[in-house]
């Protein structure tokens, strides 16, 4: 019954909304989308999206609730825990959605905006959109047109209302947080990363007030009964006479709703922040410092109550450096240790300030009264904390990648001589990938008491380790001509000879299933993303023969 010029304004129209109790028009409002045209359902939708994508961005950064929900059903699904540790990956597909939403959602509001303008600057009394936009110059009646005047420009109503004003901000902290979270300014400019990243508690409190000026709007359900779009629509010359049947409607804006989406995530978000507040407060002791070569620096440290598992990392924040920043680093040590302790590549200006507060570039010992305060927060969780529940384990790092299995392997060299399952079925194989000699030698000690303790007890099948060298010097090439012939290796000192180049992977993974047929062989990687898709590659072309290959991949 809708007359003809109408029907196609009706056909994207959809909103429900309350206001003062009662329920607002739904598809039925020609009036509402008479302004709007086709341009609302592009602008609501991406908000409807926005609200659930924000409600989810907060909830994989809240690492104490991923690591307690971790701990809850490891023993009911370990494919569930697995899901839980590419909580980053979540993050980043959640941002690039909100961002995707918000660009759709700001163009068409820029087409409400002129659809808005030109209902004012036609100035045509026969015209209905420009009726509607003259509701509300008399007082204490509702507008629907929120441009006032045609002398005023959207420009002006996007800085001096609620919506247009919390748009822009939160739009530009959206900008800034995207754009510094590109992979070259995080790992190059890491500060200009963590700050920035800091403007989500606007963009928050901007998207939770972005509703409250109510400007998209539609008619009352109470206005509906004295004027009935369906009947009304083409009378609207005789609005408000008696004898037309029809009063002039009366509009009212949608509630904001936003804040139900987000005030969930956002409390568990400040429950997170006060744990970790609270940790911080903690004493941290470091008791012993070292220096190794291709400037890497062990830290060595005690903290009352601490308990960790292997494979786990903390985040540490030096008061002296930046009270803001924490940055994560991987545990080097194992839980059977009375200590705990991080490796740490100097590779950007925090680590570098932490190299010299610790005495990295000075010739004389440091005064232990003289180490700088850390504070500690975790530890936290990953995949490598499963390592031991596979029968046969594949663990591949790359350079300083290495750490989480420094743990790993530390803890079965304390515990391989135990009459236990756990160790007594287990199967490892070591690869460790590095570009540079230097970079070898902080782990060598480790790998060479492992050689021995294996040679001592004729166990020589527990742990097979490669360690390749990507590249080298011509100078170092002749040396290790010259050596090759030597018992132990001119690089590590170990029995079993460093290797050049890269690995075959698809000749490791071939050995690897017909040596163990029938087990689940857990591969653990912990390096760049390129080498982490050759894997899952060779994971699931091997995964035959009744023998299966999980991959599992630290964040790096």
């Amino acid at each position: 019954n809708v007359p003809c010029r109408y029907q196609n304004e009706l056909i994207e129209y959809a909103v429900v909304g309350r206001y003062s109790g009662l329920e607002m028009a739904s598809a039925k409002d020609t009036f509402f989308m008479l302004l709007h045209q086709h341009a609302l359902s592009w602008a609501r939708a991406p908000a409807a999206c926005l609200n659930f994508n924000c409600m989810l961005i907060l909830l994989p950064v809240c690492r104490n609730l991923l690591s307690f929900l971790r701990g809850s059903i490891q023993c009911c699904s370990r494919t569930a825990a697995r899901q839980l540790d590419r909580n980053l990956t979540f993050h980043k597909l959640v941002a690039y959605m909100i961002a995707f939403h918000t660009a759709v959602h700001i163009i068409a509001h820029l087409f409400n905006f002129e659809y808005f303008m030109d209902a004012q600057l036609n100035r045509n009394h026969s015209h209905l959109p420009f009726i509607l936009s003259e509701i509300g110059n008399d007082e204490n009646v509702s507008f629907l047109n929120p441009i006032r005047s045609n002398e005023t420009s959207p420009t002006i109503v996007m800085f001096t209302t609620i919506a247009g004003l919390t748009g822009v901000v939160i739009t530009l902290a959206l900008i800034l947080i995207i754009t510094s979270s590109m992979e070259v300014i995080r790992r190059s400019y890491f500060e200009v990363f963590w700050y920035t990243h800091h403007l989500f508690v606007i963009f928050f409190i901007g998207l939770v007030f972005h509703g409250f000026g109510r400007i998209v709007r539609g008619q009352t359900s109470r206005s509906l009964d004295s004027n009935d779009p369906d009947v009304c629509a083409d009378r609207f010359e005789d609005w408000g006479k008696n004898e037309s049947g029809c009063a002039v409607p009366a509009f009212a804006g949608n509630p904001p709703m936003t804040w139900k989406w987000v005030v969930g995530p956002m409390f568990l978000y400040v429950c997170e922040r006060l744990v970790r507040i609270y940790r911080s407060h903690q004493k941290v002791v470091i008791t012993k410092v070292v220096m190794h070569p291709s400037k890497t620096l062990e830290l060595q440290m005690k903290k009352k109550g601490f308990h960790m598992e292997v494979g786990q990392y903390v985040f540490i924040q030096c008061p002296s450096i930046s009270r803001l920043e924490w940055h994560p680093f991987t545990l080097t040590s194992a839980p059977e240790e009375d200590y705990f302790s991080v490796h740490v590549r100097i590779v950007g200006d925090w680590t570098q300030a932490l190299y010299e507060a610790c005495g990295g570039n000075k010739s004389e010992l440091q005064e232990a009264w003289k180490l700088p305060k850390v504070a500690i927060d975790g530890p936290f969780g990953t995949a490598s904390e499963d390592v031991f529940r596979y029968e046969v384990v594949m663990l591949v790092g790359a350079g300083i990648g290495v750490t989480p299995f420094a743990s790993i392997l530390k803890s079965v060299w304390y515990n391989k001589g135990i009459e236990d399952e756990t160790w007594l079925d287990l199967s490892i194989y070591f690869y460790w990938l590095c570009p540079e000699t230097e970079a070898f030698e902080w782990f060598a000690d480790l790998l060479q008491s492992l050689e021995r303790q294996m040679t001592e007890k004729d166990m020589a099948d527990f742990l097979s380790y490669n360690i390749y060298l990507t590249r080298w010097k011509e100078k170092e090439a002749a040396h290790l001509r010259v050596h090759h012939e030597d018992e132990n290796d001119p690089i590590t000192g170990l029995k079993q000879k460093t290797l050049y180049g890269k690995p075959n992977w698809d000749n490791e993974f071939t050995n690897i299933a017909s040596t163990h047929p029938g087990s689940k062989v857990g591969v653990f990687l912990c390096g760049p993303p390129m080498l982490g898709k050759s894997l899952e590659k060779q994971s699931i072309s091997h995964t035959e023969a009744g023998v299966k290959f999980i991959f599992n991949k630290e964040n790096f």
